[in-house]
């Protein structure tokens, strides 16, 4: 179990990624920071930072670390503070904002939403839709407090919390297609399509590489087709004829429509999605929604 010391000693500096300030934050010397990052990096038995004469960096064992305990720890002082606000009769008040990217994702947060209403009416939900096109642009411009959304997200100023729930990838094909007969195709099978895909100027390249990718598995090269800038695009190009699409294999309850045929990928991982949100923390607010949120899905691991 950790020491409270060593939590806070772990999530600050992995926050801050310099000794000197992560110690001016907790009170203690940088020498002091230092011992108890060393004694956690013997404890879990290996490096968690890596440092040299002019900056630290997250080891990957570090960052994942960092991903398991951030959203407890939040969730801790959030409950805690809600905790202490009771014994002195103060009721949760204030605004969430809640991005999400995806109609089944929508759903929950929707869901959640009503739930808190009715438990914090003195508290307010503000909820939108965020395009692909720009994924991040939103909560770095400090417009959404939590979005839920396609992981991954590796980004230095970005929390990627506990995965929430995951759907079956499959592929959007015009209905006259050869894949349209199929019962199931394979991510090699994309060398032969043309790949609609997004604008990415915005989106992570890693991201791209997860869901469009440029190279089949054997490293055949796939024709990439038109980049949209909003759903809607895509259903347009696809029923066309112009290409097809990777896509969440639920988005069928959502997206039929004359023209178009959803066929399951059989060799791809799912998508998994759950929340973001600034690495500068949650509010008690988000933090109160949130647990709500917890309460409504079940976390696939």
């Amino acid at each position: 179990m950790l020491e409270k010391l060593e939590l806070e000693a772990f999530l600050t500096l992995a926050e801050e990624l310099h000794f000197g300030r992560t110690a001016k934050r907790l009170h203690v010397t940088t020498g002091r920071i230092s011992q108890i990052i060393r004694r956690l990096e013997r404890r879990v038995g290996g490096p968690l930072f890596e440092r040299n004469s002019r900056k630290v960096t997250l080891t990957a064992l570090g960052k994942q670390l960092r991903d398991d305990l951030r959203p407890a720890y939040d969730q801790i002082a959030a409950g805690l503070a809600q905790a202490i606000a009771t014994t002195r009769g103060v009721r949760i008040k204030g605004v969430v904002r809640v991005g999400f990217t995806a109609p089944w994702c929508g759903n929950l947060v929707v869901k959640a939403a009503d739930l808190f209403r009715a438990r914090h009416p003195d508290s307010v939900v503000e909820i939108e839709e965020i395009q692909l096109v720009d994924p991040l642009g939103r909560m770095r411009a400090n417009e959404v407090d939590l979005q839920l959304t396609e992981f991954p997200i590796d980004e230095p100023d970005i929390v990627q919390g506990p995965l929430m729930f995951a759907e079956p990838r499959g592929l959007l094909v015009p209905v006259d297609h050869p894949f349209a007969g199929m019962e199931a195709v394979s991510l090699e099978d994309l060398g032969d399509a043309t790949l609609v895909t997004i604008a990415s100027e915005h989106v992570p390249e890693y991201w791209m590489d997860q869901y469009f990718p440029r190279r089949t598995p054997s490293g055949r090269p796939i024709t990439q087709g038109p980049a949209t800038q909003f759903w809607p695009e895509v259903l347009v190009h696809v029923s066309m004829g112009v290409g097809v699409s990777t896509v969440a294999l639920r988005a069928k309850d959502f997206h039929s429509r004359p023209g178009l045929s959803f066929v399951p990928l059989r060799d791809a991982p799912p998508i998994d999605y759950g929340f973001l949100w600034p690495r500068t923390g949650l509010s008690p607010v988000a933090s109160a929604y949130l647990d709500i949120v917890h309460e409504l899905a079940t976390p696939v691991r």
